[in-house]
């Protein structure tokens, strides 16, 4: 078996080059993806504000589940 030592330089050199732009291409990824998401401002409120949703105590005369269920796909929220 002959093994040509350009050749294999070659391969070995476009590896490299490979592996070092896949990574450069996954590093402008994630940073675009990091500047591009909304901030997270769901914070406590402060002053007189306050939540406008608040979970309530179940009682025996809301929806089952098969209702939820519906109504999810009935109007996609």
């Amino acid at each position: 078996m002959i093994v040509s030592i350009p050749r294999t330089v070659r391969r070995l050199y476009f590896m490299v080059l490979l592996i070092a732009l896949s990574y450069l291409l996954y590093s402008v990824m994630s940073f675009l993806g990091e500047w591009i998401s909304p901030v997270e401002d769901y914070g406590i409120p402060e002053g007189t504000a306050v939540k406008a949703f608040q979970e309530t105590a179940r009682n025996g005369d809301g929806l089952n589940i098969a209702q939820r269920l519906r109504f999810y796909y009935w109007y996609g929220e």
